[in-house]
């Protein structure tokens, strides 16, 4: 007979038995029992300051890691804080487990003090919702969200704890550590999609989605190098390759170089490895017609469910990431004389797009943010991780940062905006040996960067890098675009996010021209190494430089000119 066990320890032993070594959360007396367990466990508890910066730090960690992200928090206002990072997780088919503090069943349906039905709340952004309402079915309910989370498409799973499951006593066995499962491409299809190749004349790879790992990206990478395929990467998942490598030829997302925009149209064969193929990638479905793209479409998705959705493809395979790649690594290379050369052309382009842009000198501006990237590639490993959020702030890493391959960007395709911070702080304190740059816009920063204080107690060196441009500048752009001249709602007054990081024992500092940024990213670099912690670069600049291609007041002109 098993010894008995209360529910907060029977949830912190099957975390235990699931691989978990770190959770991120915001405490609350619904959950005490948990914590009480985890005093004695060798799971880390991240403390986060805002329930939101919790959940982006667990989907963080789900992409990088694979495994399920955990993040606690309690009933009610956490769980409606936390819900950011659930449909963020959603959108990315990030892996992770939301696990809440609930009202005990004896309160249940009063209304009681915070309750919310979290079925039905969750339930259309996460793959299962559910309530443990026994002690002795924990092992059995987590062994279950393990599996949900991270078998097909990757995702989000809920499930809520009341107090009394937690305080009761149970006598239960362990379960076995989950085991992920995921399809693969029958024999046929494997013959079919090289008998597709084989017969194109302008093939293009689109890579991206989740359930990826360094193996598997290789794989991926030496099958295009075998057949001299250009390879693209679906919107925020540029790190499926080296940007470096000749075979890849740029990311198909927001603001996609036009150039490659017409190679996809041309092309007469998308082999879309792993992504959705939804609104941002496929630049509001017109890339790619919806629902009969003009290209023979091969679509490979971890997700039956996905295949058909919105494109009626040509072949729709239901395949795992690895599983795929381990096809495509044993497939026989074709006669690829028919675009060898659109490899270099692509590429040829890809490096034109990536220029200095004009705008810095029509504007006479002083701080060249094409520059600050520049610099930060000179100074910063090949390894280097990336985070953003959401706004045209994220345009300049996007665009001109080259991404050093697996895992080492991390920006939600949901358009969350929050979730620079929280993501830098958590791949720092996940790969503590490697260089995390943050890209933070002041809108954006402003919505977690209290989790700066996470980073100070866990010391965990992140460099942050706040564009100030005194406005929510995504928002503005398209005010411009659709209504000229009248600014309303956009407007920010800011505070001095460098003297507020030294407030919380960073460095902070603030650079207003070009020369000045690269001799405070080497000090920051510095500080971060010698210290481990966190540094704070506060970039002021003009708001006018909205986009690599525009200012605002070009995009106002062109809008008045329309008649807008």
């Amino acid at each position: 007979m098993h010894n008995s066990r209360t529910g907060g320890q029977l949830v912190v032993d099957a975390l235990q038995v699931h691989g978990v070594d770190l959770i991120f959360g915001v405490p609350g007396e619904s959950y005490l029992a948990v914590l009480d367990a985890l005093h004695d466990s060798p799971i880390r508890f991240i403390i986060n300051r805002q329930e939101g910066g919790a959940a982006f730090m667990a989907d963080a960690y789900g992409k990088l890691t694979g495994k399920p992200g955990i993040c606690f928090v309690t009933r009610g206002p956490g769980a409606t804080n936390a819900s950011i990072g659930v449909h963020t997780a959603h959108q990315d088919s990030t892996p992770m487990i939301l696990f809440i503090g609930q009202v005990g069943n004896d309160f249940v349906e009063r209304e009681a003090f915070q309750e919310i039905d979290y079925r039905r709340m969750f339930g259309p952004m996460a793959k299962w919702v559910a309530q443990i309402d026994r002690a002795d079915r924990i092992p059995e309910y987590i062994a279950h969200a393990f599996q949900v989370a991270t078998s097909g498409r990757p995702g989000p799973v809920v499930l809520a704890l009341p107090e009394d499951c937690l305080s009761a006593l149970a006598q239960v066995a362990d379960t076995a550590a989950y085991t992920p499962v995921q399809a693969s491409a029958s024999i046929a299809q494997t013959a079919q999609i090289r008998a597709h190749l084989a017969k194109a004349q302008r093939p293009i790879v689109i890579l991206g989605g989740s359930g990826w790992d360094l193996k598997a990206t290789q794989q991926i990478t030496s099958f295009a190098e075998q057949n001299h395929l250009p390879m693209s990467c679906a919107f925020r998942f540029q790190d499926l390759l080296p940007n470096t490598h000749p075979n890849y030829i740029g990311d198909v997302g927001i603001g996609i170089n036009p150039k490659l925009a017409q190679r996809i149209k041309d092309a007469d064969l998308i082999l879309a490895i792993g992504p959705r193929l939804g609104e941002m990638t496929t630049g509001g479905y017109t890339v790619l017609e919806a629902p009969l793209p003009k290209q023979t479409l091969i679509h490979i998705h971890s997700d039956a469910l996905e295949l058909g959705r919105v494109y009626q493809a040509a072949m729709m395979v239901n395949s795992g990431m690895k599983e795929i790649a381990e096809v495509f690594a044993n497939m026989a290379a074709v006669d690829s004389s028919a675009w060898r050369d659109s490899v270099s052309q692509a590429k040829a382009e890809l490096l034109a797009w990536q220029t200095e842009p004009s705008i810095f000198k029509q504007e006479n501006s002083p701080l060249n943010l094409w520059q600050v990237v520049q610099d930060i590639v000179q100074a910063a490993p090949a390894d280097t991780i990336i985070t953003n959020g959401a706004g045209n702030y994220a345009t300049w890493a996007h665009r001109y940062f080259p991404y050093g391959g697996w895992r080492t960007q991390l920006a939600p395709t949901s358009g969350a905006m929050g979730y620079s911070v929280p993501s830098g702080v958590a791949a720092k304190i996940i790969h503590p040996e490697r260089t995390v740059v943050t890209f933070a816009g002041d809108g954006e920063y402003m919505m977690n960067g209290q989790e700066l204080a996470t980073a100070m107690q866990y010391r965990a060196g992140v460099i942050i890098i706040v564009f100030n441009n005194g406005m929510y500048g995504t928002i503005r752009m398209h005010q411009e675009k659709e209504f000229p001249a009248r600014v309303s709602g956009t407007e920010l007054h800011n505070p001095d996010f460098a003297a507020l990081a030294r407030a919380y024992g960073a460095l902070g500092e603030t650079v207003l021209t070009t020369e000045a940024f690269a001799p405070a990213f080497a000090r920051a670099l510095q500080h971060t190494r010698e210290h481990q912690l966190p540094a704070l670069i506060e970039l002021r600049y003009d708001g006018n430089l909205i986009t690599p291609g525009a200012s605002l007041m070009t995009i106002r002109k062109a809008a008045e000119d329309a008649g807008k």
